[in-house]
């Protein structure tokens, strides 16, 4: 049985932080920015561009994309984030109504910028195991830049996070986009290490917090992290493209598009040049920094309407979330060949 991709869909809000912005809140040359960073600008919210709403939004797109009706909807995951409207809220529910997939069920997957891998191995297990599961919709918004404070040293690293919404639809038997085999690695050791280190019920929120900018992500240990991620990071990239493409058939030869997240333009490079691939052959995010687990749908979008993507490409998603945990997906674009 294949389960394909049917059409995607993306939300940006009409808002940018450019890169001259940033290195004025952080107190950087802009060159460090641009170059080092690889950031010229970034969506940020605007007044109604709220996590869920925003995955709405790009849901809403994708079954227009794909021409699909949402009562033809068996099951909404939604791969947004946790910084949302309403804390203890099940955001598939909301998307499920806003889109009116009547027949629909849905619930909420996170692994942070890992989310929209998981989710992909998550519906495509189920559509192979549960006949009632014909059509899946992935949707979901990011808005975590909300929790960025440009002073803080720290958290340099995610000074290049945005904001926007993606969506994708998946179909058994379809013909085009097979989705093929996932690999996925998360290491503990890193659980602690990039956190919002008051508002859970460790340190519930209070006034003082807000006051004092403490409802911010921050990084505790940022030297010892640093030490840590360096020896596994790039390497866990590699990995998991070069085990979901083992599992899928192939190798890192035949890879002719990956769509990786936004990230430090040097490690892009690396993970380019360690799988010999062309700069052409992916596309660096650097007009809009990183929109969280949404970033691999975006690539897909812009290297299709970019004329990069024909029929049989190997192409491989490729993510990292804080956590820590890495992931990848292969997939053959465009129509199956008929035997």
């Amino acid at each position: 049985m294949e389960i394909g991709i049917v059409s995607t869909g993306i939300y940006l809000p009409e808002k940018r932080m450019t890169a001259t912005e940033i290195a004025e809140e952080a107190n950087l040359p802009v060159h460090v920015v641009k170059e080092k960073m690889g950031i010229t600008k970034k969506p940020i919210p605007g007044e109604n561009d709220h996590t869920v709403a925003m995955g709405i939004k790009a849901a809403k797109t994708a079954l227009a994309n794909g021409k699909v009706d949402a009562k033809k909807v068996d099951l909404i995951i939604s791969i947004g984030e946790e910084h949302k409207e309403y804390p203890l809220w099940t955001s598939a529910i909301k998307i499920q109504e806003e889109i009116g997939a009547h027949h629909a069920w849905g619930f909420d997957v996170a692994l942070r910028c890992g989310t929209t891998i998981m989710a992909l191995q998550i519906a495509k297990a189920m559509m192979q195991t549960d006949p009632a599961i014909h059509t899946v919709l992935l949707a979901g918004g990011y808005r975590n830049n909300d929790l960025i404070d440009y002073s803080n040293e720290r958290t340099r690293f995610m000074f290049n996070l945005a904001a926007g919404g993606g969506a994708l639809i998946l179909q058994r038997n379809c013909t085009k986009n097979i989705l093929l085999a996932s690999h996925m690695i998360t290491d503990g050791s890193f659980s602690e290490d990039v956190i919002v280190p008051v508002g859970g019920t460790m340190k519930p929120l209070t006034k003082e917090h807000i006051e004092q900018g403490l409802y911010r992500l921050d990084v505790p240990d940022p030297t010892g992290m640093k030490a840590r991620l360096e020896q596994k990071s790039l390497q866990h990239f590699l990995k998991v493209i070069r085990r979901s493409l083992e599992k899928s058939g192939y190798t890192e030869k035949e890879i002719d598009y990956i769509a990786m997240l936004h990230m430090k333009k040097s490690a892009h490079d690396y993970v380019l040049n360690e799988l010999g691939l062309a700069e052409e052959q992916s596309i660096y995010l650097h007009e809009y920094g990183h929109i969280g687990q949404i970033d691999q749908i975006l690539s897909l979008e812009l290297a299709a309407k970019e004329g990069k993507l024909k029929r049989g490409d190997i192409v491989v998603l490729v993510s990292a979330g804080i956590g820590y945990a890495w992931g990848a997906t292969t997939i053959i674009w465009g129509e199956a060949e008929v035997e």
